[in-house]
């Protein structure tokens, strides 16, 4: 069975993707199961700091359908898993105006442990939105054409 990729599909059209990361994050037993069949979302995630460490709000990780009593709420923070070096980079940059962090990417690494891509990014506005658009039909219809 392959490990799944799930991906932020909405983070190329509303954001500009800058630096990326890739952070290990804590998980409980039943959410590395419910990951591995694929069942967890990463639309409006985003990173927060909160003291000195790097805390992921928004995933949604379905709870695990064999689970007990002892299954994890699907949208709990989940702490993130970095150096030191890059927690301070990270929080240097994103205290300028206008940057974030977002999720872009979860997956399985060969290690066999859930890993996150996150990336700092800056919010698009509606005309280069509007390009982004123009650009995707644009390649689309190039290969279709065959070019």
């Amino acid at each position: 069975m392959s490990n799944p990729v799930i991906k932020n599909k909405k983070a190329d059209f509303l954001y500009f993707i800058l630096d990326e990361y890739t952070a290990g994050i804590v998980l409980q037993g039943t959410e590395i199961k419910s990951i591995r069949k694929g069942k967890a979302t990463l639309v409006d995630t985003y990173c927060f700091f909160k003291e000195g460490e790097l805390w992921l709000r928004g995933m949604h990780i379905a709870e695990y359908e064999y689970g007990t009593y002892m299954n994890h709420e699907p949208k709990r923070d989940r702490k993130l898993l970095l150096s030191k070096t890059e927690l301070r980079k990270i929080e240097r940059k994103t205290k300028e105006k206008g940057f974030t962090i977002i999720a872009t990417q979860l997956f399985i690494a060969e290690s066999g442990y859930a890993k996150v891509k996150i990336a700092i990014a800056k919010g698009k506005n509606l005309g280069d939105k509007r390009e982004s658009l123009k650009k995707k039909d644009l390649q689309r219809d190039m290969d279709r054409d065959g070019y």
